[in-house]
């Protein structure tokens, strides 16, 4: 996700006085800028960057639709309809098929060791961003398991 795109987004929010809109977007741009500066590029930000930035947040309003009581509705909502903004820009996420596939396909090697720590530690790198850690997690427990 370009920078650009959530600025624009966020733009078009403002003009159509869409209030809930325009903070979700604001949020997700100010966090990118964030990180962006924390790595020492202000004013170039790559994608990948901005799409770490996104995915923290997805996971953080998830925690926070999670830890939520059930009896507070209108916060629950507003937590809702920020994470459905926040999933309209998140960069796509492999499927649980997708992620048993490549592993079994890239990493079989390191997967017949059996070792889900060293199974673990060798595919996160390369799935880091493209996948829920929890995900991957499942699927390596369960393909080690079946060894």
């Amino acid at each position: 996700m370009q920078l650009d795109t959530l600025q624009k987004a966020m733009i078009e929010a403002m003009k159509a006085h869409d209030k809930a809109r325009k903070d979700s977007i604001s949020i997700l741009y100010s966090q990118a800028k964030k990180v962006g500066i924390d790595n020492g590029c202000r004013d170039d930000i790559p994608e990948a960057m901005v799409d770490e930035a996104i995915m923290k947040e997805v996971k953080s309003i998830k925690e926070q639709i999670d830890t939520c009581p059930a009896d507070r509705t209108e916060l629950l909502a507003e937590y809702k309809a920020r994470l459905a903004v926040f999933e309209e820009f998140a960069p796509k996420q492999l499927s649980e098929e997708e992620i048993e596939a490549l592993v079994k396909e890239q990493f079989a090697d390191v997967l017949a060791s059996g070792n889900k720590g060293l199974i673990m530690k060798t595919i996160m790198p390369a799935l880091k961003g493209k996948a829920d850690g929890k995900l991957i997690n499942q699927v390596v427990a369960r393909l080690s398991a079946g060894k």
